[in-house]
């Protein structure tokens, strides 16, 4: 792939992988500047479940207009392989951010307002991100968040006023996504997505809790060695969350 051209968009380095995309440092040819190119993985081209919500994730995130979500561009296909083009950024994620240590208070307080207020944005419009986790926010180099990945994400036709249906499954262990129950991550999902209940824009908050949890601790509220175990606490253990 890399010194390829896709559509208008030459590719010039790989930046990374994961399981629902692979992507590539591009240069938009038509207006010269650089974007972050999504594919999907070869492997799911003719999965249909998962095309539709890679074209999910673009048109919520292209729905939106909002500093602290990454901007959508583009969406196509080229000989069998979907791609979206989005706002290149650089920095890392807030999990790399984190890495097992709490982050000084100002800039934790900082961060956390910004997400809340690209959650605020997405919520105002009727998205539900749905995966809301460290590994879907990244910090650019002048601490600017970014709110990625609304691959899991439920658009409503108008501004959610009650909860949305849950009628999508994805299941998540050990943070990496795999198929399975439970639509988002284990270990950020609200209790409500653990249950397969309905959900609001409540359900954002709860994962986000416990983003600004690891953010303060550098620790998870909620521990288990398996999915199910992890699930269990998160539906029991809401009440008496530990405090260190």
């Amino acid at each position: 792939m890399i010194d390829t051209t896709i559509s208008h968009y030459h590719i010039r380095e790989k930046l990374g992988a994961g399981g629902m995309g692979v992507v590539y440092k591009a240069q938009d040819t038509r207006l010269g500047r650089f974007v972050a190119l999504k594919f999907l993985p070869e492997e799911y081209a003719d999965n249909r479940e998962l095309r539709e919500r890679f074209q999910r994730e673009a048109r919520a995130a292209s729905a939106l207009n909002h500093a602290n979500i990454c901007t959508i561009y583009d969406i196509g296909e080229e000989n069998g392989r979907v791609f979206m083009a989005m706002e290149f950024l650089d920095g890392m994620s807030l999990a790399d951010l984190i890495r097992s240590k709490p982050l000084e208070l100002d800039r934790l307080i900082d961060l956390a307002a910004q997400v809340v207020d690209g959650l605020e944005a997405a919520h105002a419009e009727g998205i539900l991100h749905r995966d809301i986790k460290p590994a879907n926010i990244f910090v650019t180099r002048k601490d600017r968040v970014k709110i990625l990945d609304f691959g899991l994400a439920k658009i409503e036709a108008q501004a959610p006023k009650s909860p949305a249906n849950t009628d999508e499954t994805l299941f998540e262990t050990h943070y990496e996504t795999t198929g399975g129950a439970t639509l988002g991550t284990v270990a950020y999902m609200s209790p409500e997505q653990a249950l397969g209940k309905p959900l609001d824009a409540r359900s954002d908050l709860f994962s986000f809790g416990v983003t600004l949890y690891q953010m303060a601790t550098g620790k998870m509220p909620f521990h288990g060695d398996t999915s199910t175990i992890m699930l269990l606490a998160v539906i029991q253990e809401t009440h008496s969350l530990p405090l260190g």
